[in-house]
């Protein structure tokens, strides 16, 4: 494919690398200026796109310079150095994808590697080795094999193409339109599992805890000495009349045991107030002693219901 400019400040030697930034491989200098090697270079990136639609009856090109910016895929153009201009032989576009694929067994596994999104070769040019120089090139640069490639789309022309030059003839079937082949997970390690946490080892119990308190209760009452477990299920001793935590006194009324004075109501400590005479005691107080107890009223007669004597 030839071009109406000199494409050797525009692609230099005879495998150019272009990548998202779209940089020319010579430089600009005396009439030619580094916009219009740039321009250049995107005429040719969409002359190769709209050529490789064609060859592969897609109505939209897939490659193009607008879609090179937008992406970080990388372009290699074969080009023939023997011409007075040079002319295109062909290119290759690679970029990584991440993908979900299928193993054999059915399961899916979510992967990035490189994939091989457009590829062609000039009509006139064909079958002489072209292809075979392009792609050993672009896997040689990249440190991939051939069968760690993930191809999007294929014609049966390039399954041919890989099945004659690189052996990749065992499909491993996908969902989507990608095609992978045999030993494209032979190098992907397993996972590392994690290790299931180990059981933490038992604490000892905090001192001054609520336990240790109940532990050490003990209960001394003038019925004798009882033993058992509270609504807690902590233990509680009753000995010799009283109560005791760890060795302290507990307080009343858990401290009552034989001889202990009984305290009385808080009652008598109040300051009494004076009664004018004749004043009634309030209800429920009891009578002083050596009084006789009045009788209780005779409740009033009860009055008949005139409906009882109309019904008469």
């Amino acid at each position: 494919m030839e071009f109406p400019f000199d494409l050797a400040p525009v692609l230099g030697d005879r495998f150019c690398v272009v990548d998202q930034h779209l940089r020319p491989a010579g430089r600009g200098g005396g009439t030619v200026k580094r916009e219009e090697l740039e321009q250049q270079l995107r005429t040719v990136i969409d002359e190769l796109g709209k050529a490789s639609a064609k060859a592969q009856g897609l109505s939209t090109p897939v490659t193009s310079a607008a879609r090179m910016e937008s992406n970080r895929h990388v372009l290699y153009i074969l080009r023939d150095t023997r011409s007075p201009r040079g002319a295109v032989l062909g290119f290759l576009k690679v970029g990584y994808k991440k993908l979900f694929l299928l193993e054999r067994d059915g399961s899916h596994v979510e992967v990035e590697p490189l994939c091989v999104l457009d590829f062609y070769i000039h009509e006139s040019q064909q079958r002489r080795g072209l292809g075979q120089e392009l792609f050993r090139e672009m896997l040689q640069r990249e440190r991939v094999q051939p069968h760690r490639l993930a191809v999007d789309r294929p014609s049966e022309k390039l399954l041919g193409f890989l099945r004659k030059h690189f052996g990749l003839c065992d499909l491993i079937p996908q969902v989507n339109n990608f095609v992978i082949f045999e030993g494209f997970f032979s190098t992907r390690t397993a996972p590392a599992r994690r290790p299931f946490p180990r059981p933490r080892p038992e604490e000892p119990i905090k001192p001054y805890s609520l336990s240790e308190r109940h532990l050490g209760m003990t209960l001394d009452t003038p019925m004798g000495v009882v033993s058992g477990c509270d609504e807690l299920g902590v233990a509680v001793a009753v000995i010799n009349g009283g109560l005791s935590c760890g060795g302290a006194r507990a307080p009343w009324p858990f401290n009552l045991g034989r001889g202990s004075p009984v305290r009385g109501s808080l009652r008598p400590f109040l300051a009494r107030r004076e009664t004018p005479p004749g004043t009634p005691p309030p209800p429920g107080t009891p009578p002083p002693p050596g009084t006789e107890t009045p009788p209780p009223p005779e409740p009033p007669p009860r009055r008949a219901s005139s409906l009882g004597r109309v019904g008469r």
